[in-house]
C-alpha cells in the first residue's frame, strides 16, 4: 500500500477505491495543502441512477469526508449526445424538459450522501447544459477542434470496442469525448476544479480533459478512476436477473434495496462494506472474518448500513424488520413487493414476471422447473399454475428460493 500524506488519498486508498492516478504524487501533495474541488459526472438519461452508479457518488461522500469539495456535474448537455463508453448502439435520444425532469429526481438521492451548501468543502451540483447549450459551433471547432486528433481519438476504447464489433458510432456520439473535456476544462475556470473522479472506462475521456486544460490555460489538473467494480463470479455490479437495482425509493423499494445486499456473495462482503458503507475497518476487519453462518451477521450489517445511507434509517430499520418476519416467522408484511391480482387471475409465470423475480417467461419456467418456486410453502411444479382469484384481505406469499418473498393481493 502506497504511503500517502493526504487524508483524502490515504482514505480512498484504504477503501479501495483507486485504480489509476494520472500524478499520484503531484495530487496528494495538492491535497494535502488545500482544499481540492473534485467532480464526477453522471447521466440523465433516466429518473433514477442505479447501484453502478454508487461506488462514484461513495467517491464524492469520500472526497468531503476528507475535507475536500465534491461537484457533481449533471450531463444535461451530454445526456442529449450520449457517452459510446461500454455501449453496443446509440441511445434514445430525449428532450431537455425528459432531461431536467431526471435532475431532479436524481438530485434527491445525492442530497442523502453529501451535504449542500456554499461553504468551502460543501456539495455543490451543476448542468453542462448550462455551458454546453450556449456553444456556437465554429467557436468550439477553432478553440477546442485543434487539440484533438482523430487518430487519437479512434485508439480510445469506447470507440474502438464499437467498431471493432461493427456497430454504428454516430458523428453525434464521436463529440462525447471532447464535450466532456470541455466540461473538466470548464469547471477549472469556474469552479477552479482540480480533479476528475469516474470509473477505469473513462480514463481516456479524464486524460483528453486533463490535457486540453493544460494545452488551453496551462492549468495543473489530475485524474483518478476506480477499478471497475465486478462480483465475485465476475459479474457487473448491480446487474441482476430482475434488472437494475435503482437508487430511487419510487423506482425500487427499500426492502428490494436492502434485500439486493443481504444477497452479497461471501467473498465480496468485506470489499463491499468497504466501499459502500461508513462502518469503520477495524469493524469490517472483524465482520470479514467471520465463516460459515455466521457471514450472514456481516451481510446483514452491510444491507442494514448501505440501505441507511441511500433511504435512511428508518426505511433500512423497516427492511430489516420485514425480512425477520418473512424469514423467521413467515408473516406477510406489507412492505414484501407486492402485486395486485386482476379479478380474472393470473399464472404463476406471469406473476414471478410481474415482481421482477424473473427477467423473462423462458427463466421464470425454469426456477419452476428446478423447483424453486413455492406458494404460500407449496412448491409448484406447473409453469401453468393458476392464482386466484382473490378477495377481500386475502394474500399469497410467493418465493423464489430462500431471499425472494413477494405478496399476491386482490387488485382494489
Amino acid at each position: 500500500m502506497t504511503e500517502y500524506k493526504s487524508d483524502l488519498l490515504k482514505l480512498l486508498e484504504s477503501r479501495g477505491y483507486i485504480h489509476q492516478t494520472t500524478d499520484a504524487e503531484g495530487l496528494d501533495a495538492l491535497a494535502a495543502k488545500q482544499v481540492v474541488p473534485g467532480y464526477i459526472g453522471f447521466d440523465a438519461t433516466a429518473p433514477s441512477l442505479h447501484v453502478g452508479s454508487l461506488v462514484q457518488i461513495m467517491m464524492l461522500r469520500r472526497m468531503q469526508q476528507a475535507g475536500h469539495k465534491p461537484i457533481v456535474l449533471m450531463g444535461g448537455g451530454t445526456s442529449m449526445v450520449g457517452d459510446p463508453s461500454g455501449k453496443d448502439e446509440s441511445r434514445q435520444m430525449l428532450t431537455s424538459q425528459q432531461i431536467g425532469g431526471n435532475i431532479r429526481s436524481i438530485r434527491q438521492v445525492f442530497e442523502r450522501f453529501l451535504k449542500f451548501g456554499s461553504g468551502p468543502t460543501d456539495a455543490i451540483m451543476v448542468d453542462n447544459a448550462r455551458w454546453l447549450c450556449g456553444l456556437g459551433y465554429i467557436d468550439m471547432l477553432r478553440d477546442v477542434g485543434p487539440h484533438f486528433t482523430i487518430n487519437r481519438m479512434l485508439t480510445f476504447d469506447s470507440v474502438k470496442l464499437r467498431l471493432d464489433r461493427e456497430q454504428p458510432l454516430t458523428f453525434l456520439e464521436f463529440n462525447y469525448m471532447i464535450l466532456q473535456a470541455y466540461d473538466y476544462l470548464h469547471l477549472s475556470r469556474e469552479q477552479q476544479c482540480r480533479l476528475q473522479l469516474g470509473g477505469s472506462d473513462q480514463w481516456g475521456n479524464i486524460v483528453n480533459g486533463i490535457e486540453l486544460g493544460r494545452r488551453t490555460d496551462g492549468a495543473e489538473l489530475f485524474g483518478l478512476t476506480t477499478p471497475l467494480i465486478t462480483t465475485a463470479d465476475g459479474k457487473k455490479m448491480g446487474k441482476t436477473a430482475a434488472g437494475a437495482v435503482w437508487l430511487n425509493e419510487d423506482a425500487l423499494p427499500a426492502y428490494d434495496y436492502w434485500q439486493f445486499w443481504r444477497n452479497t456473495d461471501d467473498r465480496d462482503v468485506g470489499r463491499f462494506l468497504r466501499l459502500f458503507t461508513d462502518i469503520p475497518l477495524d469493524e469490517i476487519e472483524r465482520l470479514e472474518a467471520l465463516e460459515g453462518a455466521e457471514i450472514n451477521e456481516a451481510k446483514k450489517c452491510l444491507a442494514d448500513a448501505a440501505t441507511a445511507l441511500c433511504r435512511g434509517e428508518e426505511a433500512a430499520v423497516r427492511a430489516a424488520e420485514t425480512a425477520r418476519q418473512t424469514f423467521e416467522t413467515g408473516a406477510l408484511s406489507g412492505d414484501l413487493p407486492t402485486l395486485a391480482l386482476p379479478a380474472e387471475g393470473m399464472t404463476v409465470i406471469e406473476a414471478l414476471t410481474g415482481l421482477g423475480f424473473a427477467a423473462s417467461n423462458k427463466e421464470a419456467r425454469r426456477k419452476i422447473d428446478e423447483g424453486a418456486v413455492r406458494i404460500d410453502g407449496e412448491r409448484i411444479t406447473d409453469p401453468r399454475h393458476p392464482i386466484g382469484p382473490l378477495s377481500g384481505d386475502q394474500a399469497l406469499q410467493i418465493s423464489l428460493g430462500a431471499k425472494k418473498h413477494g405478496r399476491i393481493i386482490p387488485a382494489a
